[in-house]
């Protein structure tokens, strides 16, 4: 690639701001489904937590089938607005509205708070994949530059992890500190009201800012063909067949496992394992903008020195052998005691420097889906980005779930005490929730690696199918 060529390639920063922003959107829904959800309509509204978890999993095997078959409609979408930015568009309005009225539940019984909710976690999914797929695949198409999709990469999930974020610190550092706390209704409508608009914000402006790129985009090819469900579904399966692809959704698979294991069991390790007041809390929620900010400078300079696939591996070996380490180091009785002055800052500190290298891992590995689109479309002809997103982003969305289910079974196995005060738990408990706590994480953290390494696309590889792809674009002559 001529250097004219590659400086044509780059995006701009605010082009990727633009289009980075867009992920505070996922972010922001992320963050109330993992963390208020069940609180709110268990807790405070008084649904079943029982329907709360089917609720959540009906709009998961929803999210099963219209995931993929919504990557595939962009990929192959004609319009003047090109393939992506018709489904970006449609999405913002349902997308806020409904996540407004999620935390506005009519005063409803038992079964009309099930079905309610049940429409709303499907609308909800549903229209945010709308939005999520499309631009997520927007990537290997503003640059074809193998360095600088990591760099639109960690744009992405900077925003994704300070938008969700800010809503944490909305939630805990202002909106539940009246006299009702976690119980406060009103606090959950003013947190969708904040969160329904934050997230219409991300959409438009993402959409918009990247709306000049739009003829420069890719059109997909009239093949003649009729479309059918046999089509699609042959198209699909060919698609995500590739080697390559099958050992990043393997490793997607574990690192999400091991995130929802992580945040499972968040608080309940802050709290009672490390015996954290609720304010030092807040301030460790505050820190995750500083993790954000580090990942986000690490990742491109990674990508630049190792390359994706090493980097990825370095970066993750650090990670994920530094996270259970304090962990693992009480349980040898080398930290400091519960309520040492040395405690906090130690195991803060090492969780920042931890956390934005879990970021630079992410990024450094979903940017190598990228440039899985130009391998598969020397094979096939197609470029299937949306199929290829839609597969990684429904990997994260159901797999956090069976992270969640690991989290309780390990709170079953050691028999720790519901609603418990942290100072009354059995020592052995909390040493028993460390010695399942920190191992595993290590073992899921460690295997993903492994996959990683299977993954088979260097830069080399990558440029040597950009040629072959311009080869092919160059009329014949004779």
């Amino acid at each position: 690639m001529t250097t004219q060529a590659a400086e044509a390639d780059k995006p701009s920063v605010w082009l990727k701001l633009a289009h980075g922003s867009g992920a505070a959107a996922f972010g922001i829904k992320n963050n109330g489904f993992d963390y208020f959800l069940l609180l709110f309509y268990g807790t405070v509204i008084g649904l079943e937590p029982g329907l709360v978890g089917l609720a959540i999993l009906i709009a998961l095997v929803v999210d099963a089938i219209g995931d993929p078959l919504v990557g595939y409609w962009s990929d192959n979408f004609r319009s003047r607005w090109g393939r992506r930015h018709p489904f970006m568009y449609a999405a913002a309005l349902p997308v806020a509205l409904s996540y407004f009225l999620l935390w506005n539940p009519p005063d409803w019984g038992q079964s009309g708070l099930f079905l309610y909710l049940t429409l709303l976690a499907v609308l909800i999914r549903t229209c945010i994949t709308f939005y999520e797929t499309p631009s997520s695949a927007l990537i290997p198409e503003l640059t074809s530059d193998y360095e600088e999709r990591t760099s639109l990469q960690a744009y992405r999930l900077f925003f994704a992890w300070s938008g969700g974020n800010i809503m944490s610190i909305v939630m805990f550092g202002v909106l539940l500190t009246g006299p009702l706390g976690m119980r406060d209704q009103q606090a959950y409508v003013t947190y969708g009201i904040v969160g329904s608009l934050l997230i219409f914000a991300a959409i438009m402006i993402s959409a918009l800012g990247t709306h000049s790129r739009i003829p420069h985009l890719h059109r997909p090819a009239e093949t003649g063909e009729r479309y059918s469900i046999r089509r699609i579904f042959r198209e699909m399966v060919e698609t995500l067949s590739e080697k390559s692809f099958l050992a990043l959704f393997l490793a997607t698979v574990l690192f999400a496992i091991a995130t929802g294991l992580s945040a499972a069991l968040a608080f309940l390790i802050l709290s009672y394992f490390w015996g954290f007041s609720e304010f030092q809390i807040f301030i460790w929620t505050c820190t995750v903008f500083f993790s954000a900010l580090l990942g986000f400078v690490i990742a491109p300079r990674a990508t630049r020195r190792l390359g994706k696939k090493q980097a990825t591996i370095v970066l993750g070996l650090l990670a994920f052998t530094i996270q259970p380490a304090p962990v693992l180091a009480r349980l040898a009785g080398l930290m400091p005691e519960n309520g040492d002055p040395l405690l906090f800052p130690l195991v803060l500190s090492i969780n920042v420097i931890d956390l934005a290298l879990i970021i630079a891992v992410q990024a450094v590995a979903y940017s190598m889906i990228a440039d899985l689109v130009e391998s598969n479309q020397v094979k096939t002809g197609r470029r299937s980005e949306g199929v290829y997103y839609a597969a990684m982003t429904f990997t994260r969305k159901t797999t956090q779930g069976l992270g969640v289910l690991s989290a309780g079974l390990i709170l079953s196995l050691i028999a720790f005490p519901e609603g418990a005060d942290p100072a009354s738990v059995d020592p052995d408990i909390l040493w028993n929730l460390g010695a399942f706590y920190a191992p595993s994480l290590l073992v899921l953290w460690l295997t993903a690696l492994f996959f990683v390494s299977r993954y088979r696309i260097d830069k080399e590889g990558h440029e040597a199918n950009l040629r072959k792809l311009a080869q092919a674009r160059k009329p014949t002559t004779g």
